[in-house]
């Protein structure tokens, strides 16, 4: 009789990441337990416990697994139809339109409470996303649709504004956030980076509404 093939490490931690993924689309992330996420995955609790340290710990991972399969940046690097600024732009709707990562972002909103979970989710932001706002940033300095004498404090400040505009990061009710948006506009438009659009105020606002779904519960 044949033996059971032993899967390696990595695949068991893709096969939970995976089960987790499913698991936050289909019943979301508050109605997830663990026990779901193995039962889905077929193996232990203990094997859950291998790699993570609780589910916090597979959301923010998930997070950045699903960035990395469809990342907007490297949709447009090359792209010589584009100039920086409309690089930047097509980087921002190509996010917008990522809608399994838009719903679990956010679910994820509550959870960025935990100040261990907020401290690794800015730093993956500043790790990860700062090089890559700079180079496009520089790109637009470069060919003149970018004028700003700015691009390494705007490539640092803009993986940080999501976070400034979350409820749950910075309590403010509907029409402070809103507010808070005209400023990043302003002060974006004034840096040389006119990318605050329509849709991203009305992303803002579901947002909004669902963070007053989740508080309701």
């Amino acid at each position: 009789m044949a033996r059971p093939v032993k899967k390696q490490p990595e695949q068991w931690k893709k096969e939970i990441l995976d089960a987790a993924r499913e698991l936050f689309l289909s019943k979301g992330y508050e109605e997830t337990a663990i026990t779901d996420i193995m039962e889905v995955a077929g193996g232990a609790k203990g094997m859950f416990y291998r790699f993570f340290q609780s589910k916090e710990e597979v959301m923010h991972a998930l997070g950045d697994q699903m960035f990395l399969e469809n990342n907007p940046f490297d949709a447009v690097r090359g792209r010589s139809d584009l100039n920086g600024l409309q690089k930047i732009r097509e980087v921002l709707a190509f996010d917008r339109a990522d809608g399994d990562r838009e719903e679990l972002n956010i679910q994820a909103i509550p959870i960025l409470k935990d100040p261990r979970i907020l401290a690794a989710a800015v730093e993956a932001n500043r790790r990860v996303l700062t090089p890559l706002w700079f180079e496009l940033i520089e790109e637009g300095r470069r060919d003149g649709s970018i004028r700003t004498e700015y691009a390494k404090e705007l490539s640092e400040l803009l993986p940080l504004v999501n976070f400034w505009l979350l409820p749950s990061v910075f309590p403010a009710d509907a029409e402070e956030i809103q507010r808070k948006c005209r400023f990043v506009a302003e002060v974006l438009s004034a840096m040389g980076l006119p990318i605050i659009e329509d849709e991203m105020y009305e992303r803002t606002e579901k947002i909004l509404r669902r963070d007053r779904e989740q508080r309701k519960e």
